[in-house]
């Protein structure tokens, strides 16, 4: 393939991935054109490539996608004063209207018109160049690379978890899916004092990943002959014989339907089950009068919002275990492609998959 100046990862609306060039724009005022250093490829991503869609954001035409990300200013545009080229920052990639009420209300993650990077038809980071409002933008200490700024995109999703699920010091947590996401909530909820924390999946070898990544926790390798009450049951043991003891906390982190019925049983009466992942548009089978008669809270979150700083710090200063072991496999941006398909194959096995862009690049 010839040398492109801007190569990017394309998901078009027919589910297929290209690698093409892409325009290279001028940052706006209020704007800043970034050369992407890193870029993590995320569950969506995949989700965006196979079936076009995540609920009711659909793939209508050609898109970059991409939205973990983190590079260094080029360019600032007109009324830009805190950034200058040179600085490393991590990309916030949704940049909500704050226009709307949610926004006026501090909600903004909740905004409906939010231009979300990688989510048509907003241009994602899996390209060499893109411009993003300085807002949106953090400046990465020294202490953090590139790889470390590309993480604080899920880290972020995990702290709303985190803070939707009220974890506290001796509270204990399950944590459904031992993919890169609940790896994370993992290794969170035991900085945040949560304990037991035990992290559940199916897969054997993503719990002996979990194990060498976090050896003060437990794991739970979800029995297929089971149904989810026999599954919780065998958690719960876990926890002990007391009730009281019996986990008040589930992070659902795979969105898989199956999962989340493991949750809600899982979950002690009274307590709260927190959906993280991303499932299928309709799941039918959800046990409603149980969560019902046990009053078990069943919340769900979308995305992130004021995390970035605080994440940024929580990283730096070391309360969170170093998450940069997580990523099994990086590429370059000119194989972005090889990237993407790894990720969607259950046969060879990876946990995060990143592309990088070493270099300088000039525009």
């Amino acid at each position: 393939m010839p040398y492109l100046a801007n190569p990017s990862l394309q998901v078009t609306a027919d589910h297929q991935i290209k690698l093409v060039e892409a325009p290279v724009h001028e940052p706006g005022k209020g704007e800043v054109l970034v050369h992407i250093k890193a870029t993590g490829v995320c569950g969506s991503d995949i989700h965006f490539w196979k079936t076009g869609r995540i609920g009711e954001l659909i793939f209508h035409g050609d898109c970059i996608i991409g939205h973990e990300a983190a590079g260094v200013v080029l360019k600032c545009g007109e009324g830009v004063t805190d950034l200058q080229p040179g600085d490393r920052v991590a990309i916030e990639p949704g940049v909500p209207c704050e226009n709307c009420f949610l926004c006026d209300e501090g909600r903004y993650n909740l905004c409906e018109d939010v231009a979300f990077a990688g989510v048509y038809p907003y241009a994602g980071t899996i390209q060499r160049y893109k411009v993003h409002p300085a807002k949106w933008l953090h400046k990465l200490p020294p202490s953090l690379s590139y790889l470390d700024g590309a993480l604080l995109e899920p880290l972020s999703v995990v702290m709303r978890g985190i803070q939707v699920a009220q974890l506290e010091l001796g509270r204990g947590v399950v944590i459904c899916g031992a993919g890169p996401i609940g790896l994370i909530a993992a290794a969170a909820a035991r900085a945040s004092g949560a304990h037991p924390v035990v992290i559940t999946d199916i897969d054997p070898s993503r719990l002996s990943f979990a194990r060498r990544f976090l050896p003060t926790i437990q794991t739970y390798q979800n029995n297929p002959t089971l149904d989810a009450q026999g599954n919780a049951k065998a958690i719960r043991a876990l926890f002990g014989d007391n009730e009281y003891n019996a986990p008040d906390r589930v992070l659902e982190c795979t969105g898989v339907e199956s999962s989340i019925c493991t949750a809600a049983y899982t979950a002690r009466r009274g307590g709260l089950v927190v959906v993280v992942g991303v499932g299928k548009e309709i799941i039918n089978n959800v046990p409603f009068m149980h969560l019902s008669l046990a009053e078990i809270d069943l919340k769900f979150i979308n995305r992130y919002r004021d995390t970035w700083p605080r994440a940024i710090s929580c990283m730096a200063a070391g309360i969170i275990t170093d998450l940069k072991p997580l990523i099994s496999h990086t590429f370059p941006l000119e194989r972005a492609d090889e990237a993407l398909e790894l990720c969607a194959d259950m046969g060879r096995p990876s946990i995060k998959v990143t592309i990088v862009d070493e270099g300088d690049a000039t525009v």
